[in-house]
Protein backbone atom coordinates (compact mmCIF):
# COMPACT_ATOMS: atom_id res chain seq x y z
CA UNK A 1 0.00 0.00 0.00
CA UNK A 2 2.55 2.26 1.26
CA UNK A 3 4.49 2.30 -2.30
CA UNK A 4 1.93 3.44 -4.33
CA UNK A 5 2.33 6.95 -2.11
CA UNK A 6 5.16 9.47 -3.57
CA UNK A 7 8.17 9.18 -2.34
CA UNK A 8 8.01 13.03 -1.25
CA UNK A 9 5.43 12.10 0.95
CA UNK A 10 6.73 9.00 2.65
CA UNK A 11 9.38 11.16 3.39
CA UNK A 12 7.82 14.03 4.77
CA UNK A 13 5.93 11.14 6.77
CA UNK A 14 9.33 9.80 8.14
CA UNK A 15 10.74 13.09 9.03
CA UNK A 16 7.41 13.55 10.66
CA UNK A 17 7.89 10.49 12.61
CA UNK A 18 11.32 11.29 13.94
CA UNK A 19 10.69 14.97 14.90
CA UNK A 20 8.13 13.27 17.30
CA UNK A 21 10.10 10.46 18.44
CA UNK A 22 12.69 13.07 18.69
CA UNK A 23 10.34 15.67 21.07
CA UNK A 24 7.83 13.27 22.90
CA UNK A 25 10.58 12.19 25.57
CA UNK A 26 10.97 15.76 26.40
CA UNK A 27 7.38 17.06 26.29
CA UNK A 28 6.73 13.96 28.30
CA UNK A 29 9.70 15.07 30.96
CA UNK A 30 8.31 18.45 31.03
CA UNK A 31 4.84 17.42 32.12
CA UNK A 32 6.39 15.25 34.64
CA UNK A 33 8.47 18.44 36.01
CA UNK A 34 4.83 20.52 35.65
CA UNK A 35 3.31 17.47 37.35
CA UNK A 36 5.60 18.14 40.68
CA UNK A 37 5.65 21.57 40.81
CA UNK A 38 1.38 21.34 41.00
CA UNK A 39 1.92 18.83 43.86
CA UNK A 40 4.86 20.00 45.96
CA UNK A 41 4.83 23.58 45.04
CA UNK A 42 2.69 26.12 46.70
CA UNK A 43 2.35 30.19 45.76
CA UNK A 44 3.75 30.78 49.21
CA UNK A 45 6.93 28.60 48.54
CA UNK A 46 7.79 30.19 45.56
CA UNK A 47 7.73 33.68 46.94
CA UNK A 48 9.82 32.80 50.18
CA UNK A 49 12.64 31.62 47.98
CA UNK A 50 12.56 34.40 45.05
CA UNK A 51 14.89 36.78 45.61
CA UNK A 52 13.10 40.38 46.50
CA UNK A 53 14.06 42.98 43.40
CA UNK A 54 12.90 42.52 40.29
CA UNK A 55 16.34 42.73 38.47
CA UNK A 56 17.26 39.75 40.78
CA UNK A 57 14.32 37.85 40.04
CA UNK A 58 14.94 38.59 36.18
CA UNK A 59 18.51 36.84 36.12
CA UNK A 60 17.05 34.17 38.36
CA UNK A 61 14.62 33.30 35.97
CA UNK A 62 17.02 33.89 32.94
CA UNK A 63 19.69 31.00 34.27
CA UNK A 64 17.85 28.77 36.34
CA UNK A 65 17.28 26.92 33.21
CA UNK A 66 20.84 25.71 33.42
CA UNK A 67 19.64 23.18 36.10
CA UNK A 68 16.46 21.89 33.39
CA UNK A 69 17.99 19.58 31.32
CA UNK A 70 15.02 20.07 28.47
CA UNK A 71 14.70 20.88 25.12
CA UNK A 72 11.66 23.62 24.05
CA UNK A 73 9.13 21.06 23.78
CA UNK A 74 8.89 20.62 27.39
CA UNK A 75 9.14 23.99 28.68
CA UNK A 76 6.00 25.20 27.76
CA UNK A 77 3.62 23.59 30.65
CA UNK A 78 6.59 24.25 32.66
CA UNK A 79 6.67 27.75 32.73
CA UNK A 80 2.52 27.52 32.44
CA UNK A 81 2.53 25.65 36.14
CA UNK A 82 4.66 28.81 36.98
CA UNK A 83 2.53 31.05 36.14
CA UNK A 84 -0.53 29.70 37.38
CA UNK A 85 2.14 29.31 41.02
CA UNK A 86 1.79 33.14 40.71
CA UNK A 87 5.58 33.86 39.61
CA UNK A 88 6.19 36.92 37.85
CA UNK A 89 6.06 36.54 34.05
CA UNK A 90 9.17 38.24 33.84
CA UNK A 91 11.05 35.90 35.85
CA UNK A 92 8.83 32.53 34.19
CA UNK A 93 9.40 34.24 30.41
CA UNK A 94 13.35 34.57 30.48
CA UNK A 95 13.21 31.48 31.93
CA UNK A 96 10.92 30.17 28.43
CA UNK A 97 13.43 31.34 26.18
CA UNK A 98 16.90 30.17 28.23
CA UNK A 99 16.47 26.96 29.66
CA UNK A 100 16.33 25.35 25.67
CA UNK A 101 19.42 26.61 25.34
CA UNK A 102 21.56 27.08 28.21
CA UNK A 103 21.04 23.42 29.51
CA UNK A 104 24.57 21.20 29.72
CA UNK A 105 22.69 18.56 27.19
CA UNK A 106 22.10 21.48 24.63
CA UNK A 107 25.72 23.52 25.57
CA UNK A 108 27.69 19.94 25.20
CA UNK A 109 25.75 19.34 21.41
CA UNK A 110 26.81 22.67 19.88
CA UNK A 111 30.22 22.13 21.33
CA UNK A 112 30.73 18.59 19.98
CA UNK A 113 28.41 19.62 16.63
CA UNK A 114 31.50 22.55 15.52
CA UNK A 115 34.25 20.82 16.48
CA UNK A 116 34.71 21.01 20.06
CA UNK A 117 34.00 24.51 20.34
CA UNK A 118 33.80 26.10 23.53
CA UNK A 119 33.40 29.87 21.10
CA UNK A 120 30.14 28.25 19.36
CA UNK A 121 28.31 27.34 22.89
CA UNK A 122 29.26 30.56 24.22
CA UNK A 123 28.10 32.81 21.34
CA UNK A 124 24.89 30.73 21.36
CA UNK A 125 24.19 30.97 25.21
CA UNK A 126 24.86 34.73 25.00
CA UNK A 127 22.39 35.66 22.75
CA UNK A 128 19.78 33.79 24.66
CA UNK A 129 20.70 35.17 27.73
CA UNK A 130 20.28 38.88 26.18
CA UNK A 131 17.42 37.73 24.63
CA UNK A 132 15.90 36.62 28.16
CA UNK A 133 17.17 39.32 30.17
CA UNK A 134 15.42 41.84 27.79
CA UNK A 135 12.06 40.40 27.61
CA UNK A 136 12.18 40.18 31.48
CA UNK A 137 13.25 44.22 31.96
CA UNK A 138 9.90 44.56 29.51
CA UNK A 139 7.78 42.59 31.40
CA UNK A 140 9.14 43.57 34.42
CA UNK A 141 9.11 47.23 33.56
CA UNK A 142 6.75 48.39 30.70
CA UNK A 143 3.98 45.13 30.04
CA UNK A 144 3.03 43.92 33.48
CA UNK A 145 -0.69 42.77 32.54
CA UNK A 146 -1.11 39.38 32.89
CA UNK A 147 -0.09 37.41 29.49
CA UNK A 148 -2.46 34.18 30.55
CA UNK A 149 -5.35 33.48 28.06
CA UNK A 150 -8.38 34.10 30.55
CA UNK A 151 -10.59 31.50 28.73
CA UNK A 152 -7.74 28.75 28.69
CA UNK A 153 -8.15 25.55 30.01
CA UNK A 154 -7.98 25.65 33.84
CA UNK A 155 -5.19 23.33 35.46
CA UNK A 156 -6.73 21.34 38.67
CA UNK A 157 -6.10 23.31 41.70
CA UNK A 158 -6.51 21.26 44.11
CA UNK A 159 -4.53 20.97 47.49
CA UNK A 160 -2.34 18.08 47.98
CA UNK A 161 -0.36 18.53 51.29
CA UNK A 162 -2.39 16.24 53.38
CA UNK A 163 -2.11 13.51 50.85
CA UNK A 164 0.72 10.57 52.14
CA UNK A 165 4.20 10.22 49.62
CA UNK A 166 2.67 7.12 47.47
CA UNK A 167 -0.63 9.37 47.08
CA UNK A 168 1.57 12.18 45.94
CA UNK A 169 3.68 10.57 43.62
CA UNK A 170 0.61 9.13 42.00
CA UNK A 171 -0.97 13.08 41.63
CA UNK A 172 2.07 14.25 40.10
CA UNK A 173 1.82 11.22 37.19
CA UNK A 174 -2.22 12.57 37.32
CA UNK A 175 -1.26 15.88 35.98
CA UNK A 176 1.45 14.86 34.18
CA UNK A 177 -0.85 12.94 31.88
CA UNK A 178 -3.14 15.55 31.91
CA UNK A 179 -0.47 18.30 30.66
CA UNK A 180 0.64 15.56 28.20
CA UNK A 181 -2.24 14.97 25.91
CA UNK A 182 -3.55 18.63 26.75
CA UNK A 183 -0.11 19.99 24.63
CA UNK A 184 0.23 16.86 22.55
CA UNK A 185 -2.22 17.55 19.60
CA UNK A 186 -0.57 21.02 19.61
CA UNK A 187 3.29 19.33 18.73
CA UNK A 188 1.76 16.83 16.60
CA UNK A 189 0.36 19.67 13.81
CA UNK A 190 3.19 21.43 14.67
CA UNK A 191 5.93 18.40 13.68
CA UNK A 192 3.33 17.40 11.08
CA UNK A 193 3.79 21.48 9.04
CA UNK A 194 7.82 21.06 10.18
CA UNK A 195 8.32 17.95 8.30
CA UNK A 196 6.24 19.24 5.24
CA UNK A 197 8.49 22.22 5.04
CA UNK A 198 11.78 20.29 5.40
CA UNK A 199 10.41 17.68 2.22
CA UNK A 200 8.84 20.78 0.17
CA UNK A 201 10.72 23.96 0.57
CA UNK A 202 14.36 23.29 -0.71
CA UNK A 203 17.41 24.42 0.89
CA UNK A 204 18.91 26.26 -2.70
CA UNK A 205 15.51 28.53 -2.71
CA UNK A 206 16.81 29.88 0.59
CA UNK A 207 20.66 30.09 0.12
CA UNK A 208 19.52 31.89 -3.31
CA UNK A 209 17.93 34.69 -0.43
CA UNK A 210 21.34 35.43 0.89
CA UNK A 211 22.44 38.23 -0.80
CA UNK A 212 24.05 40.32 2.51
CA UNK A 213 24.17 39.64 6.44
CA UNK A 214 20.69 40.83 7.34
CA UNK A 215 18.91 38.70 4.61
CA UNK A 216 20.89 35.85 5.71
CA UNK A 217 20.22 35.97 9.36
CA UNK A 218 16.32 36.43 8.68
CA UNK A 219 16.33 33.63 6.36
CA UNK A 220 17.76 31.46 8.90
CA UNK A 221 15.82 33.21 11.29
CA UNK A 222 13.08 32.20 9.49
CA UNK A 223 14.54 27.93 8.29
CA UNK A 224 14.71 27.56 12.21
CA UNK A 225 10.84 28.91 13.09
CA UNK A 226 10.02 26.32 9.85
CA UNK A 227 12.00 23.31 10.39
CA UNK A 228 11.19 23.16 14.48
CA UNK A 229 14.52 21.10 14.99
CA UNK A 230 15.08 19.86 18.64
CA UNK A 231 17.46 22.64 20.41
CA UNK A 232 20.20 18.86 21.22
CA UNK A 233 20.24 18.40 17.57
CA UNK A 234 19.65 21.38 15.91
CA UNK A 235 23.39 22.63 16.44
CA UNK A 236 24.46 19.53 13.87
CA UNK A 237 22.35 21.33 11.04
CA UNK A 238 23.31 24.43 11.78
CA UNK A 239 27.36 23.55 11.42
CA UNK A 240 26.48 21.81 8.57
CA UNK A 241 25.29 25.05 6.98
CA UNK A 242 27.88 27.54 8.38
CA UNK A 243 30.19 27.47 5.39
CA UNK A 244 27.02 28.67 3.12
CA UNK A 245 25.60 30.87 5.21
CA UNK A 246 28.54 32.17 7.72
CA UNK A 247 28.40 32.69 11.57
CA UNK A 248 25.98 35.80 11.96
CA UNK A 249 23.05 33.70 10.14
CA UNK A 250 23.96 30.33 11.67
CA UNK A 251 23.92 31.64 15.13
CA UNK A 252 20.64 33.45 14.41
CA UNK A 253 19.52 29.95 13.72
CA UNK A 254 20.96 28.25 16.94
CA UNK A 255 19.53 31.22 19.43
CA UNK A 256 16.16 31.85 17.82
CA UNK A 257 15.01 28.60 16.92
CA UNK A 258 14.76 27.04 20.62
CA UNK A 259 13.02 30.05 21.53
CA UNK A 260 10.27 30.80 18.67
CA UNK A 261 9.52 27.75 16.30
CA UNK A 262 5.98 26.35 14.82
CA UNK A 263 5.25 23.86 18.04
CA UNK A 264 6.31 26.22 20.48
CA UNK A 265 3.74 28.55 19.27
CA UNK A 266 1.08 26.42 19.22
CA UNK A 267 1.60 25.08 22.78
CA UNK A 268 1.92 28.34 23.58
CA UNK A 269 -1.35 29.49 21.66
CA UNK A 270 -3.38 27.12 24.43
CA UNK A 271 -1.95 28.75 27.26
CA UNK A 272 -1.12 32.89 26.36
CA UNK A 273 -2.81 35.91 24.66
CA UNK A 274 -2.45 36.12 21.10
CA UNK A 275 -1.14 39.78 21.79
CA UNK A 276 1.47 38.39 24.48
CA UNK A 277 2.64 35.70 22.14
CA UNK A 278 3.25 38.38 19.11
CA UNK A 279 5.17 40.89 21.49
CA UNK A 280 7.51 37.67 22.70
CA UNK A 281 8.19 36.97 19.04
CA UNK A 282 8.86 40.33 17.67
CA UNK A 283 11.40 41.67 20.80
CA UNK A 284 12.51 38.22 20.69
CA UNK A 285 13.61 38.24 17.21
CA UNK A 286 14.47 42.31 16.83
CA UNK A 287 17.11 40.93 19.66
CA UNK A 288 18.19 37.96 17.87
CA UNK A 289 18.54 40.74 14.54
CA UNK A 290 20.74 43.08 16.50
CA UNK A 291 22.69 40.75 18.48
CA UNK A 292 24.20 38.46 15.28
CA UNK A 293 24.47 41.73 13.20
CA UNK A 294 26.78 42.78 15.61
CA UNK A 295 28.85 39.56 15.69
CA UNK A 296 29.22 39.79 11.66
CA UNK A 297 30.59 42.99 11.92
CA UNK A 298 32.95 42.10 14.58
CA UNK A 299 33.55 38.90 12.03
Amino acid sequence: MFEQLPSSLLQAGAIFLSIIIEALPFVFIGSLISGAIEVYITPDTVHRYLPKSKIARILFGTFVGFFFPSCECGIVPIVNRFLEKKIPTYTAIPFLATAPVINPIVLLSTYMAFGNSWYMAFLRALGALLTAFILGLLLAFVKKDSILKADRKPLHQHQFSHLKKGQKWFQVFVQAIDDFFDIGRYLVFGCLFAALVQVYVPTRFLTSLTTNPLTGILVMMLMAFLLSLCSEADAFIGASLLSSFGLAPIMAFLVIGPIIDVKNLLMMKNYFKTKAIIQFVTISSVVVIVYTLLLGGLG
